[in-house]
């Protein structure tokens, strides 16, 4: 049995009543890809309210979790909390192809999680609003060393002006 399947047989067609339901979620697989993701192993909490309407059963609630990533200026390792609020409508017919459906009186909660963290995985995630990042040229990390700085390049266009002046000095 899935660990993403909810059983609501003591909900289906009783519109009115409701139960609350708290559980954690190890995840088999990591969600998200690029510089944050869950990892596997990652634990997903989920504080849900199960309501039966005529419709079906109305998912309310929070997801929270907590997501590693790589900041995108310096690459530093850091942890970000992801806390969601859920709200979907579980119906006991399909009528349109992208409806979730209430099956074998149970609902499937793995789409509606992997949608909710991975749209709110930030896409550049960043230390912090200051961060400095890295040294275009050496690499060195701005934050340790914010006076970092190196000689101005000259400009090629101008190598035949400094071969003259080596050759005045000499």
């Amino acid at each position: 049995m899935s660990k993403f399947l909810i059983q609501v047989h003591d909900l289906m067609h009783r519109a009115g009543t409701m139960r609350e339901f708290d559980t954690e979620i190890v995840l088999d697989a990591d969600l998200g890809a690029g510089l944050a993701k869950v990892p596997k192993g990652g634990k997903v909490f989920l504080e849900l309210r199960l309501e039966s309407v005529h419709e079906g059963i109305y998912v309310s609630g929070t997801l929270k979790t907590e997501a590693v990533a790589d900041c995108a200026r310096c690459l530093d390792s850091l942890k970000i909390g992801i806390e969601v609020d859920i709200q979907e409508l579980f119906a006991y017919s399909l009528q349109v192809e992208d409806d979730l459906v209430v099956s074998d009186e149970q609902i499937d909660l793995e789409q509606v999680i992997v949608d909710s963290v991975v749209l709110n995985l930030p896409f550049t995630p960043i230390c912090s609003p200051d961060c400095l990042g890295l040294c275009s040229e050496c690499g060195v990390k701005m934050n340790e060393n914010p006076e970092h700085a190196h000689e101005a390049k000259i400009d090629s266009r101008w190598s035949e002006l400094e071969k003259f002046a080596k050759e005045s000095e000499d």
